[in-house]
């Protein structure tokens, strides 16, 4: 059975979490804290699986807590619970960057924490963290300075209308912060992103993207008018689909029921992409549970030359995706996260 630490100064969402990971038998509550401080001395003494974190707390927050951690050069499997107000989505984010594995939303009251909805989503997520192996990061690679390393193309575009269309779900944040940052604003194509996210936190790590990057980031928008130089990010709880109107690309929202689970789905943008008059497309699987993306891929190479680069294991924070899209065969390229950048613009080139 997977020990789990619970930090929350709440008595109802403690009550609430212990509720859901007592009923299944693979897991069990067995420390609770209050706030940071009190957590850091209970693992002082004891190990534990997973941690479940809040954000808002007294004495020692969330945040606070995770930067203490990554201080000490401790690397913990860290579950943090968020509200889904602007701020929660901003402080997620953050929380992410310092090290989080990934995040849950929380009940908003006892009902809602027993939708079995939320409680596979819970799950899925704590088993994916508690199987995860500790990974101590990479020295070479910065995240905090690489809106300073942005890299200069190999060589200028060889011509061809190009997109690169990136999938990735668990880690995907960080990992698009070693990616994104790195490119040049001159790219000689769009950028397509589905990162799986609830609505409104697809919105705070479009901002945060922009903020690092020379690229224009931005959350999609219903009627956008792809532009080279320029990210989408698909909106949380949509499905982000691609048209061509009077010789123009433009993206579109569809609310159809969620594909493999998710929603947004890469799958659904992918196949959106099969009547497309791009030359070429670039296929980007990153770190992720599940295999979103796969299918969608392997239906569009029925329509168009692709150029698939999959995410290499060990960067990975859950090898789920790519290890999907690496299982057909067609991959063109298995790239470590710090060199995907570089492997996007040799394909592509700048203008």
């Amino acid at each position: 059975m997977k020990k789990i630490l619970l930090i929350d100064d709440s008595a109802l969402t403690r009550r609430i979490l212990c509720d859901i990971i007592e009923d299944d038998g693979r897991f069990s509550v067995a420390d609770q804290a209050t706030n940071g401080l009190a957590a850091l001395d209970l693992m002082e003494k004891n190990k534990y699986d997973g941690i479940i974190l809040d954000i808002n707390m007294p004495k020692m927050n969330g945040l606070e807590f995770l930067a203490e951690l990554k201080k000490r050069g401790r690397v913990e499997r860290i579950i943090v619970v968020s509200t889904d107000t602007a701020d929660g989505a901003t402080v997620t984010i953050q929380a992410l960057e310092l090290g989080a594995f990934d995040f849950i939303q929380k009940p908003k009251n006892t009902l809602d924490s027993r939708k079995k909805e939320f409680r596979d989503h819970f799950f899925a997520i704590l088993e994916a963290a508690v199987r995860a192996p500790i990974k101590r990061p990479e020295k070479r690679v910065d995240s905090s300075t690489t809106e300073k390393k942005i890299l200069t193309a190999p060589r200028k575009s060889t011509g061809g209308n190009k997109l690169v269309a990136i999938a990735c779900s668990t880690g995907g944040p960080k990992a698009l912060q070693s990616i994104i940052p790195r490119l040049p604003d001159k790219i000689d194509a769009p950028i397509l992103i589905v990162q799986h996210m609830p609505v409104g936190f697809t919105k705070s790590l479009a901002e945060r993207l922009d903020h690092l990057s020379s690229l224009s980031v931005k959350e999609a928008q219903e009627d956008d008018v792809l532009m080279k130089g320029h990210v989408y990010l698909a909106r949380g709880g949509m499905h982000l689909k691609y048209e061509e109107q009077k010789g123009r690309g433009r993206l579109f929202y569809s609310d159809e029921p969620s594909r493999e689970g998710v929603k947004p789905s890469a799958n659904y943008l992918y196949e959106s992409l099969e009547l497309s008059s791009f030359d070429e497309i670039i296929c980007v699987v990153l770190t992720g549970m599940g295999a979103d993306g796969t299918q969608g891929i392997l239906n569009l190479a029925e329509y168009k030359k692709l150029h698939i680069i999959a995410q290499e294991e060990n960067s990975c924070t859950v090898y789920g995706m790519p290890k999907s899209i690496v299982a057909t065969g067609k991959v063109d390229q298995i790239v470590e996260l710090d060199q995907i950048a570089q492997e996007i613009l040799t394909n592509v080139g700048v203008r």
